[in-house]
């Protein structure tokens, strides 16, 4: 099932007085990017979240975050004497290091070192960390499912949306096949007349030369291999959306193909009309361009 790379979904729940929300966000990107804000006390909790997530995404810019809420928690801070007692050992070494190579340190302040990790213990350290991790892991599945769902929800209306710009793409090239061949006894026409008004203001000129010349600028001039190239990538874009897995940027590259064709068949339109048909098709293909950025 084609999927966009944009989505949201949130979910909440609680445990032993702990309330948490998850969110997760996602918008268009190159390759699969996760940025997680998570808390730092529940340990092992990230490596499971990114792995959950790279199971079920190709392609984003993702943001993780998780809130945990418990207030009794926070209050009942104590300070942990041995965790101190390391950091201060630590913090005394490192300056008779320092000074034994006349390196100046400036002192530690008591707010600076009761600011490390450890030094303070919450009620945070008392808690069923696997338990709470399962809890937590249950409700983020759950988001992630609905994460998905919600890219779905988008990729089809992607679908629908490129399938309508392809649809424009095919009548544009069927219009400009229609004035190629319209064109073509007229075309014919203003070339012999051509020859004809060389061969009278030159003396002396090889007629066979001269039909040569124009023969070979009526031929830079056809558009036909474009218009057959044109036809030949909406197939391929139609093939593309139908296929499994991450698509999105070989439409991309796609996408670069069609606009190369339509530049072409512009500058060697010769005629208003052809003109007229190559800058609508450029628009459709920069609209559509635009939209195959979303497809994961």
């Amino acid at each position: 099932m084609r999927q966009s790379m944009t989505g949201f979904a949130s979910r909440s729940g609680e445990l032993d007085g702990l309330r948490w929300g998850w969110e997760l966000r996602g918008v268009n990107g190159k390759g699969l990017e996760l940025r997680l804000r998570l808390p730092d006390w529940i340990e092992g909790l990230e490596p499971l979240v990114r792995k959950a997530a790279q199971a079920k995404l190709a392609r984003g810019n993702v943001q993780i975050s998780l809130r945990v809420i418990g207030g009794s928690d926070e209050e009942a801070a104590e300070l942990d004497e041995a965790a101190l007692a390391r950091v201060l050992d630590a913090i005394a070494r490192i300056e008779d290091a320092a000074g034994g190579r006349d390196l100046p340190l400036e002192r530690s302040s008591a707010a600076q070192i009761i600011a490390l990790r450890g030094v303070m213990a919450t009620g945070q350290s008392q808690r069923d960390i696997p338990a709470l991790r399962a809890a937590l892991m249950t409700e983020f599945d759950a988001a992630l499912a609905e994460f998905a769902e919600m890219r779905s929800r988008e990729g089809q209306a992607l679908m629908a949306v490129l399938s309508g710009q392809l649809d424009e793409i095919e009548t544009l090239v069927a219009q400009a096949a229609d004035a190629v061949e319209s064109r073509r006894d007229e075309q014919a026409e203003k070339l012999r007349a051509a020859l004809a008004r060389v061969m009278e203001a030159t003396e002396g000129a090889d007629e066979a030369r001269v039909a040569q010349e124009l023969a070979l600028i009526a031929v830079k001039s056809d558009i036909t291999e474009e218009l057959d190239r044109l036809s030949a990538h909406v197939a391929a874009a139609r093939a593309l959306l139908q296929d499994e897995g991450a698509v999105g940027r070989k439409l991309d590259f796609l996408m670069q193909e069609f606009n190369r064709e339509a530049n072409t068949l512009c500058s060697k339109s010769g005629s208003s009309a052809l003109t007229q048909i190559g800058l609508t098709l450029k628009t459709v293909i920069d609209q559509m361009r635009e939209q195959v950025q979303n497809v994961e």
